[in-house]
C-alpha cells in the first residue's frame, strides 16, 4: 500500500485464502489501522466494479487531489493551465492522460461524468496508480466545464491536425484549457464552437496524427511546469 495515500476500508472476498500476497495485504491494512471487511464474491464485485479482474480485493481510497469544478475555480486566482478530454472513450488512453498531466505538473484535468471512459479500475491500471496523485477536476461535461472557464476568464485551446499555428509556438500570457478531441470523432463541435486558439502538432514523414494520449503528454509538458 502507498503509504502516500488515505485509505478508509480494505474490502475482502471471504473465499480468498489468508496466505501469500493476500496474507501481505491484511498485514498491511493492519500495521496502518485500516479497516478490513469481509464479503462474499457478489458483494465483492458490486464494491470493485470489476468482478473479472478485482481477485477479491478492493480498497476505499480516498483522493485528496480530486476536486469539483466549483472548488477548483474558488482556489487563490492566479494563471492556471488545464487540459480537458472531449469524447476519449478507450481507458488505457485515458489512464495514460492522466499520467502525464501529473508528470508535467499541469494544475488540473477536466474529467468529465459522462461522454469519456468511467474513471475504473482499467484507467487506474493504465495510470500506473497515478489517478491518486493527479489533479483531477471532475464535471458534468466537458462542453459545460469549457463553458464555465471561458466565462471566467479562461482561454480555450483547441488541438486539430489542420490548424496552422504549432503548439511548440504557443505560450500561454493567461490561463487556458487546451481540450482534446476522442479517438475517432475528435474535439464536439459545441467545444469548437468556444474556441479561441487552434493548435497542432507539426508532423512529418507523411504521418497524419498521433495517439491522442501520445498529443496529451506533448501538450502536457510544454504547458505545464515539470521540475527543471
Amino acid at each position: 500500500m502507498d503509504p502516500s495515500l488515505a485509505i478508509h476500508c480494505l474490502h475482502l472476498a471471504d473465499s480468498n485464502r489468508p496466505t501469500g500476497i493476500i496474507a501481505q495485504i491484511i498485514a498491511a491494512a493492519e500495521k496502518r489501522n485500516v479497516a478490513v471487511r469481509y464479503h462474499d464474491r457478489q458483494a465483492l464485485s458490486r464494491i470493485s466494479k470489476n468482478g473479472r479482474q478485482d481477485q477479491g480485493v478492493a480498497l476505499d481510497v480516498i483522493c485528496p487531489g480530486f476536486l469539483s469544478l466549483e472548488a477548483f475555480l474558488a482556489l487563490p486566482e492566479k494563471p492556471r493551465t488545464l487540459l480537458a478530454i472531449d469524447g476519449v472513450t478507450n481507458p488505457q488512453n485515458v489512464g495514460m492522460i492522466i499520467r502525464s498531466a501529473a508528470a508535467a505538473a499541469i494544475d488540473g484535468l477536466l474529467y468529465p461524468k459522462r461522454g469519456i471512459a468511467s474513471l475504473g479500475p482499467l484507467v487506474i491500471k493504465a495510470s500506473a496508480g497515478n489517478v491518486f496523485r493527479a489533479p483531477i477536476i471532475r464535471c458534468e461535461t466537458t462542453t459545460s466545464a469549457v463553458s464555465t472557464l471561458k466565462t471566467a476568464g479562461y482561454r480555450v485551446a483547441t488541438l486539430q491536425a489542420s490548424a496552422p499555428q504549432s503548439l511548440f509556438d504557443y505560450q500561454p500570457d493567461a490561463s487556458i484549457v487546451c481540450v482534446l478531441g476522442g479517438e475517432s470523432e475528435g474535439v464536439g463541435a459545441d467545444v469548437l464552437a468556444m474556441t479561441d486558439i487552434e493548435l497542432s502538432v507539426p508532423m512529418a514523414n507523411g504521418v497524419e496524427s498521433l495517439n491522442v494520449a501520445v498529443t496529451a503528454s506533448l501538450a502536457a509538458f510544454h504547458l505545464g511546469r515539470p521540475p527543471r
